[in-house]
């Protein structure tokens, strides 16, 4: 099994593709240890001293650490990977392999009136900004939008990344006021 990896804009973050699927729709991420039990890569991967956050895409998983150094991490981390691999285990302890969108959607808010203003924000996102964004690592999802603010969660390598408020400002706030003029302003939450 070959695992290939590629940096992202986050320092802190790197990027491991393994060659096969990791999730089979959506985005998943482990903020901490206490609730990564529920997945066995994510526990072996925060095994790992220095690990501090696993999130995993449709073909990636990316690992954030704390100051540690990549270059001790790395072995460990790629070694982790392919063993949850080699095992046959499997990604949840339940045995699924999809993510927890629904709870996600369950979280969002905003004012019914708005409902139209709404989907097209959310259709630039999933066609134009997730995919751009799942290349660098991570994953942007719309939690809410009110008084002209777009409220976006950064998961992944967007979540901590130095260059985060740059993509959040310059990127999708111009493309979002571009194609819907009522949005005023994009805010992480």
């Amino acid at each position: 099994m070959f695992i290939q990896t590629e940096t992202t804009p986050n320092p802190a973050t790197l990027k491991f593709i393994p060659g096969r699927l990791v999730l089979e729709g959506g985005t998943m991420e482990f903020a901490n240890r206490e609730a990564a039990t529920r997945s066995p890569l994510a526990e072996r991967l925060f095994g790992v001293p220095g690990v501090t956050g696993v999130f995993y895409g449709s073909d990636f998983i990316t690992v954030t650490k704390d100051a540690s150094d990549w270059q001790h991490l790395k072995p460990a981390i790629l070694g982790a990977i392919m063993e949850h691999y080699m095992s046959g285990a499997p990604l949840l302890s339940d045995g699924s392999a999809t993510s927890d969108e629904a709870s996600d959607e369950a979280g969002e808010f905003f004012n019914e009136a708005d409902a139209e203003t709404v989907e097209m924000i959310k259709d630039l996102i999933e066609t134009r900004v997730r995919p751009a964004v799942a290349n660098d690592g991570g994953d942007i999802t719309f939690r809410g939008f009110k008084d002209g603010i777009v409220y976006l969660n950064m998961k992944g390598a967007c979540s901590g990344c130095p260059s985060s408020t740059a993509t959040l400002r310059h990127g999708i706030q111009n493309l979002l006021r571009h194609f819907v003029p009522e949005v005023v302003e994009v805010q992480p939450v």
